[in-house]
């Protein structure tokens, strides 16, 4: 079982002028252009402000608090070092995508965010790079959604075995607790619109106090690592792979997982008032905070660990989650460690809320540009509620059925959710990419408020470069020997996906879908 639950939460982390469009903050947002337009008339209002947006992009990635509750995985790869240089690689390589995707939402700040540009901005066969791109984001994104549920689930075990030693978790109490971690956000977005502003102010708040507070515990409290464990330590003996090397590489996704997903924010565009600079703003300011808060916390975690017994200790926690052990350690209190991370996964839980709106909006678009069977069901937005409920309905479906899968096989559903992470990075290599060609064969793009200038086309190829670099590492297995449930399912479940696809297109794909046109050309 604990086993189980380090492939689980290995796999689940992978989870804003003058020329603003609109600046009155009571406009709706504009019918979406192309032939579906001419169909569907749909009537999402903008009610998003500034704070939320920021906030929103901001909680949903959660970076420290998602590194803290799977760092086990970085120390039994790369080690100390990994992680505290794997942070400041992440770091910069995220905000370099990010401030790539801003530059993209500020021309044309759509819901379909990268299919949509992929099919604007490529040199030929827009529409054939339109629907592969669309059904890879929204195979990730849909998957990605089992990833809060996941984490949360293996929080509250391993908090009962903390509390109750002779707790015996099985597959069945992880299900039902997905479920139930699942059920309110996901009820809950059906008015979403009226408790938005609120959920994310204090989801904000949380998400910074908490990190002050355990900052502050862990330097108060906590046992003294020296500069050497922290800075200098390659651990490259613990997971079967002895090159310190590859090691390292496959500590750095810990890194990497917990600073994606950021596009997020972007499939909320035609609800988020002054779109054409707030969605952008809202990127790069939710990575470079979390990238920073993590960064810190990483240093200070590592200084809090002890000696050489302290960290065997912990990395073999029989709860299967570290973060318990270290805050234990450091306060001595199980009532002081049972509310730091509860909090955290109050965190997460807030995070499900935005994860649901997000992904029900962009599935909602690409049926709308009849990239999916059953578009028309699926691209229906209640005239009341003024929410697509059909493709919320979906996602929450979906979510449900990973979740008994898991009692029949842990590593089928391990494989599922594995999914989302590489298939994002895939996502965002593509738009960038021919974002880049654009920049170099000329003409520019007709940049909108928010651009990079100069520095544009450097940061586009640095974030090629790392996004290859990234994606090299996410089909690797973590541990050896490989076996059935060790195995990294990643690449051949993105293979699959990309199959599925073609099959589609050559399936009727091709005449069905419509590729969308910009509302500021591209």
């Amino acid at each position: 079982m604990a086993t189980e639950k380090i492939n689980i939460e290995l796999a689940a982390m992978q989870h804003v002028g003058s020329h603003e469009q609109g600046s009155d903050d009571t406009e709706k947002a504009p019918t979406t252009v192309g032939q579906s337009s001419r169909r569907h008339v749909h009537s999402l209002e903008r009610y998003i402000n500034l704070s939320s947006v920021l906030n929103f992009g901001v909680i949903i990635l959660a970076s420290w608090e998602s590194f803290a509750i799977t760092f086990q995985f970085a120390l039994l790869n790369g080690g100390p070092a990994s992680m505290v240089y794997g942070c400041i690689v992440a770091g910069f390589g995220a905000s370099a995508i990010a401030l790539s995707l801003a530059e993209m939402a500020s021309i044309d700040p759509t819901v379909g965010a990268q299919y949509r540009w992929s099919a604007n901005l490529a040199p030929a066969y827009p529409k054939f790079w339109g629907l592969i791109q669309g059904w890879m984001t929204v195979s990730a994104w849909m998957f990605a959604c089992a990833g809060p549920p996941t984490l949360i689930s293996n929080m509250i075990t391993a908090l009962a075995i903390f509390n109750y030693e002779s707790y015996q978790p099985k597959r069945w109490h992880m299900t039902m607790i997905m479920w139930a971690v699942m059920t309110i956000p996901l009820i809950s977005n059906l008015w979403f619109r009226k408790m938005l502003n609120t959920l994310e102010l204090a989801g904000g708040i949380i998400h910074v106090v908490l990190f002050i507070v355990s900052m502050g515990v862990l330097i108060a409290l906590g046992k003294r690592s020296t500069p050497e464990f922290v800075f200098k330590t390659v651990t490259h003996d613990l997971s079967g792979w002895e090159n310190p090397g590859i090691a390292w590489g496959l500590g750095l996704l810990t890194c990497t997982f917990s600073v994606a997903g950021f596009d997020s924010v972007i499939h909320m565009s035609d609800e988020v008032k002054k779109v054409r600079t707030r969605v952008p703003r809202s990127l790069y300011v939710a990575v470079a905070t979390n990238a920073v808060m993590m960064l810190a916390f990483v240093i200070c975690l590592l200084f809090s660990l002890g000696d050489a017994a302290d960290v065997e200790r912990i990395s073999s926690s029989p709860t299967g989650l570290p973060l318990i052990e270290v805050y234990y350690q450091a306060t001595n209190s199980k009532a002081a460690t049972n509310t730091l991370v509860a909090l955290i996964g109050v965190i997460i839980f807030f995070a499900l809320f935005n994860i649901f709106a997000s992904v029900s909006r962009l599935v909602w678009v690409f049926a709308l540009d009849n990239g999916m069977p059953f578009s028309s069901f699926f691209s229906y937005v209640h005239p009341t509620l003024k929410l697509p409920v059909n493709a919320l309905a979906l996602i929450g479906t979906i979510v449900f059925i990973l979740a008994i899968i898991y009692i029949a096989s842990a590593t089928a559903f391990n494989a599922l959710i594995s999914l989302q992470a590489l298939a994002l990075h895939v996502s965002y290599f593509i738009p960038i990419f021919f974002m880049a060609i654009r920049k170099i064969r000329g003409p520019p793009p007709p940049y909108g408020p928010f651009k990079l200038g100069r520095l544009g086309l450097v940061t586009n190829v640095f974030a090629l470069v790392y996004l290859i670099f990234v994606v090299l590492w996410m089909p690797w297995p973590s541990v050896l020997p490989v076996t059935g449930s060790t195995m990294n399912y990643a690449g051949p479940l993105v293979g699959l996906v990309i199959l599925a696809a073609l099959a589609d297109w050559m399936l009727g794909g091709r005449k069905r879908f419509e590729v969308p046109v910009a509302r500021y050309k591209l």
